[in-house]
């Protein structure tokens, strides 16, 4: 069988030159996060909200959450008029009130029968779509309730995403299980914070992990395709070669028991 992770964006939450937010699909029904650019991913890359089934929330800062309110509004009065494609959101026991709140704010009234018909799963593993999924706690803001996934389908393809963590021993288990990891890179070295990992962090991870790509995303760096003057950088670090920093619409398949970079 064959799978899809695709990148809808790379960026962090200050948006370097040429990228989104930081936003994934896999097999082109399934989303980690809604970003303020979600409904945008979506649009540049043809996908329908009304074809998104589950939404996994990884931590409710504003970069990964605050898309959510449109993309609802999008199902309602465009894609899902009929109200009969079904929407699943995992997250934490926290994330139901909080979104919920997050809707009332962005259009009041108007999402609270949309709320009424998502099913939420507060569970720390379930089965979706032949996919088995943990969640797992990983190391940034606990005012967030930080979380990063790992999932294994039952054709032995599996894959992790950090969520946006520090370098921390449940996320580097989870990614010593699988065969690809979705890191984030959120700061430069000189940040004096360990919520996020920095591209030292990612050269020892990818030494210490050799066997498990690892694909960057939320990234500080401008895209590579930017002729602007940086935002704050367009080097990348010359990192392991099972380390790849990604760029807006990258997508991975994993076929013939391995992942690999897809053709464009």
């Amino acid at each position: 069988m064959t799978h899809e992770v695709r990148m809808l964006g790379t960026g962090n939450a200050f948006l370097p030159h040429q990228r989104y937010h930081s936003f994934l699909i896999f097999d082109g029904k399934h989303i980690i996060d809604a970003p303020p650019t979600a409904l945008l991913s979506l649009r540049r890359e043809g996908i329908s909200p009304a074809d998104i089934e589950t939404i996994f929330i990884t931590h409710l800062h504003g970069d990964h959450v605050f898309g959510l309110p449109f993309l609802l509004l999008e199902k309602k009065y465009i894609s899902d008029r009929e109200g009969n494609r079904p929407l699943t959101i995992v997250g934490s026991s926290g994330v139901k009130e909080r979104l919920a709140q997050l809707c009332g704010l962005a259009f009041p009234g108007s999402l609270d029968d949309a709320l009424d018909n998502v099913r939420f799963v507060v569970t720390e593993t379930g089965n979706i779509d032949g996919w088995n999924w943990e969640r797992f706690r990983v190391h940034h803001d606990d005012a967030v309730d930080p979380f990063g996934y790992r999932f294994e389908h039952s054709d032995g393809c599996s894959f992790v995403h950090s969520g946006d963590s520090g370098p921390c021993e449940n996320l580097e288990h989870a990614i010593q299980r699988s065969q690809l990891a979705v890191v984030e890179m959120g700061f430069p070295e000189w940040v004096p914070s360990d919520h996020h990992h920095k591209p030292g962090d990612i050269q020892s991870l990818a030494e210490r992990q050799s066997d498990t790509k690892l694909l960057i995303t939320h990234t500080f760096i401008d895209s590579k395709h930017s002729s602007f003057e940086p935002v704050l950088t367009d080097m990348f670090p010359n990192h392991p070669t099972n380390v790849h920093h990604l760029e807006d619409g990258d997508a991975w398949i994993f076929q013939n028991s391995e992942w690999k970079p897809a053709e464009n």
